[in-house]
């Protein structure tokens, strides 16, 4: 864990300018902040939610997570499965990168391929929430009919 040194103004009086303060020490009047987080690493912007669920919009980039979640997998290994080109194989992983569904890193001469579950549950997470949302509206409707005039 690390603490950010706030800005010299706001120490000024309290400890030398160039201590870097620790919990106990330098912090007489100043306000410390708390962050959650779990609602910082789960929430999802827009663009976010655009990009990953365009890139689950195509069934060979759902197979292609689906065999990266399984194990990591080679792009060359990826291509030949299925009946497109290379380039065309890279560009579904290239997608799925910019989702940040799966992360690509080197090894040697190949690019390998795996799928990022954090992304993956944030997404999860998104979808869980619209399906608490329908659930609700249909509960509430069932007691409206379940009302007899």
């Amino acid at each position: 864990m690390s603490f950010d040194r706030p800005p010299v103004s706001r120490m000024a009086g309290l400890c030398h300018p160039n201590a870097f303060p620790t919990p106990t020490s330098c912090t007489a009047g100043i306000r410390a902040l708390t962050y959650n987080q779990m609602v910082v690493q789960t929430e999802l912007s827009d663009t976010e939610v655009d990009r990953i669920f365009r890139a689950l919009a195509d069934r060979t980039r759902r197979d292609i997570l689906r065999r990266t979640i399984e194990a990591e997998q080679s792009v060359s290994a990826l291509a030949a499965v299925y009946d497109v080109s290379f380039a065309a194989v890279q560009k579904h992983v290239a997608v799925l990168e910019t989702a940040r569904l799966v992360t690509k890193r080197a090894e040697g001469r190949e690019r390998l391929v795996s799928a990022d579950p954090a992304t993956i549950a944030r997404a999860r997470l998104l979808l869980a929430e619209y399906e608490q949302l329908w659930r609700s509206r249909i509960s509430r409707l069932d007691d409206l009919l379940a009302e007899e005039p």
